[in-house]
């Protein structure tokens, strides 16, 4: 049944399919020749269009004109092209002629049968046109176009062309077939009809895919709501929702939309809009609101950075797509999110300089070893390196203010207005030096101030090693590494000094000076006291580095154990005659030796005792810093 109100008949995609025929300002010139032309336009398309006219034939009813004979449908469509610009031309000329009117009932059933192969192609075709199959095909069909611009590669030109499977030439001749019948139905004034039927398919399709990847939409409450283990399923969920939903789903979904409606830039981007907007702005969201309403724990800030990572490692793409005006709105949302993971990182940056600060454990590490806040703070840290791109986005407007307060020395690298030093490199500086700061405090509590220096030699070996193995060597540099290797070595001379020294300074300064018996044999004993003494303090301490270990070992027998050689063979002799020899000369150098060797494993005696909190004020206390 013809529609009520008559179809313009000038149509335009500029004229809405409900508006009037215009009267001529002036009286037609040459009314015959364009009736002519219309008696013969209808002649050829009556037959034409009504043979697919749902309502005059069966087989019209349940066939597809498109799938049945594509020939037949190309001039199906050129038949409908030519009524439309002859009603355009007659219009112009007569507007009450009555050829219009039968005309416009012609084009009516054109438009009803377009509607309807518009339709069964979108929906018989869905496996040809998802996402995925139209993205994959346009990228192997670039591949295929790349070889065909060499004319001495035809057999790589054809193995590509063959690549291109069954589905894939589907997947072409569908959105070919759609780009006619859309054309068509635009420029006789249906882009409404057109544009309704094809938003309601396609937006059921993404809006299914953003469903299968498992995006959902979660209020600030719920996500308030959320232990951290279900947030986390979560966010490890969108972060393989995005990754397919930019680069598969709507990246398909905008290659088919400019291959439909290539001819219509308005219709074009306005119907992406329409199709992807929600699923965009609710896949986008997401990460803005885990970092308003998620506690800012310094634990949760990987997923954070990895929801930053996740867009910004997209972006080109996500700006090719959402390339118009009408989509600024979801690049946008994307950006926002950006912002305030961005806020919620450094927060988390801030509360875990704090946890350092406020941690308040008094009990001595046992044997002086690596304490578990520097192991922790490092392993986050070293961390946190792994993601040094994106923090040096995240840190570039955020310095931190102590470095407006603390001498260039204390970060270990150059930092000046004419070179200056990366946010991300001093944040990480910073962040180690208030942990060395609370290391330094935790020394205190030693009451041997040996111990103290070995436990700052340790804890700083563990910093330093964790800096070299990790990201953090790129941006801390190896001004900084070799500074704080030069100061663990002093810690290791400290150390030394404060707990081998007396066995030292119990041997003569010239050990090879020839001595008298009585006189040998009180410094025989007066190193197996010191040294006895030393051992067995010395004992139970460990140095889990074994580079540190080495080098302290060496340095301590390199010093006692020549010593004592050279004095024991230049008086063993003389102790010859000394009853209970065994008793002064205790030691051959080989056994002091091995005793050395044994130590700072931590197997030799138990941890430190708790009973050694409270340290003495000695004024040879050990600072890091």
């Amino acid at each position: 049944m013809p529609r009520k109100g008559m179809r313009s008949l000038c149509f335009s995609p500029k004229h809405s399919p409900s508006s009037t025929f215009s009267p001529p300002s002036s009286t037609p010139s040459r009314p015959s020749f364009y009736d002519s032309v219309m008696d013969r336009t209808l002649e050829l398309a009556e037959p034409i269009i009504t043979k697919w006219s749902p309502d005059t034939t069966a087989i019209a009813r349940v066939t597809s004109l498109f799938y049945e004979n594509r020939r037949e449908a190309k001039e199906f469509i050129k038949t409908v092209n030519n009524l439309q610009k002859a009603m355009h031309f007659l219009a112009a000329e007569n507007s009450s002629s009555e050829k219009l009117i039968r005309a416009q009932n012609l084009m009516q059933i054109a438009m009803k049968r377009l509607q309807k192969e518009f339709y069964q192609i979108l929906s018989m075709n869905r496996a040809q046109l998802d996402p995925e199959s139209v993205s994959t095909r346009s990228s192997r069909t670039s591949v295929a176009s790349s070889y065909s611009s060499y004319d001495d590669e035809d057999e790589d030109a054809e193995a590509a062309d063959e690549s291109i499977s069954e589905v894939e030439d589907a997947s072409m001749a569908a959105m070919a077939d759609l780009r006619l019948i859309s054309e068509c139905m635009i420029s006789s004034g249906y882009a409404k009809e057109c544009l309704k039927i094809y938003k309601i398919i396609r937006k059921s399709i993404v809006d299914e895919g953003i469903y299968k990847l498992g995006v959902e939409k979660l209020s600030p409450s719920q996500i308030h709501k959320l232990d951290w283990e279900v947030l986390d399923l979560k966010i490890k969920s969108w972060l393989s929702a995005i990754r397919t939903a930019v680069a598969t789903l709507f990246h398909g979904e905008r290659i088919l939309c400019d291959q439909v409606f290539a001819a219509a830039d308005s219709i074009r981007e306005s119907c992406f809009t329409e199709i992807t907007k929600e699923g965009a702005m609710l896949l986008f969201q997401f990460p803005e609101i885990v970092a308003k309403h998620s506690k800012k724990s310094p634990e949760k800030i990987f997923r954070a950075l990895d929801m930053y990572t996740g867009i910004a490692n997209h972006w080109p793409e996500i700006e090719s797509i959402f390339s118009s005006e009408s989509t600024a709105i979801i690049k946008s949302q994307a950006v926002t999110s950006l912002m305030k993971l961005g806020d919620f990182t450094r927060a988390a940056i801030n509360e875990f300089e704090a946890a350092i600060q406020k941690d308040s454990s008094k009990s001595p590490v046992a044997g002086a070893g690596t304490h578990f806040l520097t192991i922790e703070a490092m392993d986050y840290l070293s961390n946190l390196a792994d993601y040094s791109n994106i923090l040096a986005d995240i840190l570039a407007d955020s310095p931190p203010s102590a470095k407006k307060k603390l001498p260039e020395t204390y970060f270990g690298f150059s930092d000046s207005e004419e070179s200056p030093a990366p946010a991300i490199s001093l944040k990480m500086a910073w962040l180690i030096l208030v942990l060395l700061c609370k290391l330094d405090t935790k020394a205190k509590y030693y009451k041997d101030v040996s111990l103290a220096y070995l436990f700052l030699a340790n804890n700083l070996q563990y910093v330093v090693v964790k800096v070299q193995t990790s990201n953090l060597k790129y941006l801390l540099g190896e001004e900084w590494v070799t500074k704080h290797e030069g100061i663990v070595k002093q810690f290791a001379a400290n150390y030394e000094r404060l707990g081998w020294g007396h066995v030292i300074d119990a041997l003569p300064a010239d050990p090879t000076a020839s001595v008298a018996p009585a006189r040998a044999a009180e410094i025989f004993r007066n190193f197996n006291s010191a040294f006895d003494q030393a051992h067995k303090k010395q004992a139970h301490c460990v140095v889990d580095d074994r580079k540190l270990r080495d080098h302290i070992k060496v340095s301590i027998a390199r010093k006692i154990f020549r010593l004592y050689r050279q004095f024991y063979n230049a008086n063993r002799e003389k102790m010859a005659g000394e009853r209970n020899l065994a008793v002064v000369v205790r030691y051959a150098p080989e056994d002091v030796g091995h005793r050395l060797s044994d130590l700072f494993f931590g197997h030799l005696e138990s941890g430190a005792s708790s009973s050694s909190e409270s340290s003495s004020s000695d004024s040879r206390r050990p600072r890091s810093r």
